[in-house]
């Protein structure tokens, strides 16, 4: 079997997760797909929960801190009555509760209780590392890490629908919000305990889920040639969209690309970092900070071809 020749490409792609797969193994099918030399996720998603996964291929990788620190929306559906040792629906049942009977009144009054800013404690079964390991690897063990609070803010938590014995909600949340733990919590609030049973992640940074493809989506895409896959691919500084845009003379595009700062022309803030752009080709730089009368490189793209300028 020959081996793969990667190749450079560059630019985000956001897939819908199916069930199933961890967020490693999704990334790895489309990476081979692009035959991109670098590729990275930008938040793990459990392989029972679906969705929005953009991967950075590429140069894109550089920003992917800003993906993973960016706000997320979920859909999920919690199963009312049992918890289990996973805290969803593939761990091994601990408890088995009467569901009480509430009105939406006094439901919507326990779920307030989870609006706003909140602290959790994160799981046992979750990829927060604990000298050098996830958690879920001493979870499997058997053996408990005592795990600190965190804050986190849940700017909108909406009751979708509700049975007897699930409630289905929409969340929006900001980073390192774990769905499952308000699952649980929400269970313990109820006094019969709960458990995830289904996650389906509807947005990232707030690109839009329309635009997001599944993995038989791409691999049809990938059979009519790699031209046609590179036409889904988005330009990476999509990622970087909420920081103010600048744009550059041709001097100091080559100046900045060659590691020396410019002046600052503009009025920002000190510390602020900044979306640097060509201003004659609109060929995105990477990102720039403002140190007083200066812009010094932060982040920079391989862009070799324009320091010829």
């Amino acid at each position: 079997m020959s081996k793969t020749k990667w190749r450079s490409v560059d630019g985000i792609v956001l897939l819908n997760k199916p069930i199933g797969l961890s967020s490693n193994q999704a990334l790895q099918r489309v990476r081979r797909l692009y035959r991109a030399a670098k590729a990275g996720h930008t938040g793990a998603l459990d392989p029972l929960a679906t969705g929005m996964l953009p991967l950075c291929l590429g140069e894109a990788t550089k920003f992917s801190q800003f993906l993973l620190d960016a706000d997320k929306r979920y859909i999920t559906c919690i199963q009312l009555g049992k918890r289990t040792t996973t805290g969803d629906r593939e761990g091994d049942v601990l408890t088995d509760e009467a569901v009480p009977v509430l009105t939406d009144d006094e439901l919507e009054s326990i779920l307030n209780r989870f609006r706003g800013e909140i602290e959790q404690i994160p799981p046992m079964y979750s990829a927060l590392k604990h000298e050098g390991k996830p958690l879920y690897e001493y979870a499997r063990q058997g053996i408990v890490i005592e795990r600190k609070r965190r804050r986190v803010t849940i700017t909108n938590l909406t009751l979708v629908s509700r049975t007897e014995d699930t409630l289905t909600l929409d969340i929006q949340c900001t980073k390192g919000t774990y769905i499952r733990t308000i699952g649980e919590d929400i269970g313990e609030a109820l006094g019969c305990g709960a458990h995830l049973h289904s996650l389906h992640r509807v947005s990232t940074a707030g690109y839009s889920p329309e635009v997001m493809l599944t993995l038989e989506e791409f691999e049809s895409i990938a059979e009519k040639g790699e031209d046609e896959l590179d036409r889904y691919l988005m330009s990476m500084d999509t990622s970087v969209e909420h920081l103010n845009k600048v744009e550059l003379s041709t001097h100091d595009t080559k100046e900045m690309l060659f590691g020396r700062p410019v002046k600052n022309a503009t009025s920002l803030e000190n510390e602020m970092l900044v979306r640097l752009y060509d201003q004659d080709t609109q060929r995105f730089l990477g990102l720039g900070v403002i140190k007083e009368a200066f812009i010094r490189p932060h982040r920079l793209v391989n862009t070799s071809e324009l320091t010829n300028i």
